[in-house]
């Protein structure tokens, strides 16, 4: 069972048994031990998983995480937990504590439901105020799913994280100024927005005017953005894949990029994440990219379409990745799962040690 197949299966045993967990201790033995597992990590083993270590800084209150993850011998993340009913915003203080006192980059504040990551992008060492990174295992969504994938210990890596972790500081908090807008247009965005379409000076009686406007046309467009990525999904579904080929002369693939027809899914991004984690030892992991066309998603180096490692072939029941060597002749296997891609693993890192002294 893959990653992504242990999250979902613990998601849906949460809202199942949560009636029945009646104390922290069981809320950590039913829900957040699990969640340790799936993410790579034998919480039997003190080497990974350290129970109850100190993190008391002046060294009299006798303060303990209740886990602390470890690799390599150092402690890379802190998880305090609570019982799955505890309202966790009356804890972010406790672990604030904690993590000054440790070399951990992430923090994590659970109740066996909700997992809030936390790290110190704003000033090192001193957690922020604000998690980067927030999942309702009660209502997971595919999305989490890939930001969770990072953490797992065959793909984890401090710096990949830490730029991961910054984005998605940002997009959640330009979300809810995104959601507010959408609610509730402010002044300056009905300014900006009818400067664009009103010949005249936009006074406070205009702004009034045009502020429902603006709502609607906020609204209006999204419904139809989701309108057409259904047609596109609805007919993907519609459209047969060639037969795969063990090992074959490939031609660069020539597509007309309509933009409009390219949907990047979530499965594609994952895909994308296991080959960087797999490449991150041969090659910078900033020089590895992607690019989604309507019948693949190619692995790059450099951005460059003559520096393709591979491509993952995900449109079809039948999924494959396409081992790209040096005389353009392509590799396809098949893939059962997503995991099923580090049995390549070697051939992938040959394959990106041509690119190395670029």
């Amino acid at each position: 069972m893959d990653f992504k197949d242990q999250i979902k299966q613990l998601s849906a045993r949460v809202e199942k048994i949560k009636d029945n967990i009646l104390t922290e201790e069981a809320t950590k033995n039913a829900f957040i031990m699990p969640f340790i597992q799936a993410l790579g990590y034998d919480v039997f083993d003190p080497t990974e998983v350290v129970p109850e270590l100190d993190c008391d800084l002046v060294k009299k209150k006798g303060e303990k995480i209740d886990y602390a993850i470890q690799k390599d011998g150092e402690t890379i993340m802190l998880f305090e937990c609570k019982h799955w009913q505890q309202d966790l915003n009356l804890h972010e203080t406790q672990l604030q504590r904690y993590f000054t006192s440790s070399k951990a980059r992430f923090g994590v504040l659970t109740n066996g439901i909700e997992y809030r990551f936390y790290s110190d992008l704003n000033k090192p060492n001193l957690m922020d105020t604000t998690p980067f990174l927030v999942v309702n295992m009660a209502k997971l969504k595919e999305d989490q799913i890939t930001a969770l994938r990072q953490f797992h210990k065959s793909y984890f890596n401090l710096e990949d994280i830490l730029s991961s972790a910054s984005e998605l500081k940002y997009m959640s908090e330009l979300k809810a100024v995104i959601r507010d807008e959408f609610q509730s247009p402010s002044d300056d965005m009905v300014r900006l927005l009818a400067k664009r379409v009103f010949e005249g000076m936009v006074t406070q009686k205009v702004i009034e005017q045009f502020r429902e406007i603006v709502k609607r046309s906020l609204n209006d467009h999204i419904n139809d953005a989701i309108a057409d990525r259904l047609n596109i999904a609805i007919s993907s579904t519609e459209t047969k894949s060639e037969p795969v080929a063990p090992a074959e002369q490939v031609e660069e693939p020539t597509v007309s990029q309509d933009e409009h027809q390219i949907l990047t899914t979530e499965e594609e991004l994952e895909g994308y994440y296991i080959v960087k984690s797999i490449l991150r030892n041969v090659l910078p992991s900033e020089r590895i990219t992607y690019r989604d066309a309507q019948t693949y998603f190619a692995i790059l180096i450099d951005d460059n379409n003559r520096k393709t490692i591979c491509r993952l072939y995900f449109n079809s029941a039948n999924k494959r990745i396409g081992i790209v060597k040096g005389d353009k002749s392509e590799a396809r296997y098949p893939l059962t799962t997503l995991d099923d891609i580090f049995t390549h693993a070697e051939e992938l890192k040959e394959e990106a040690k041509r690119f190395k002294e670029d």
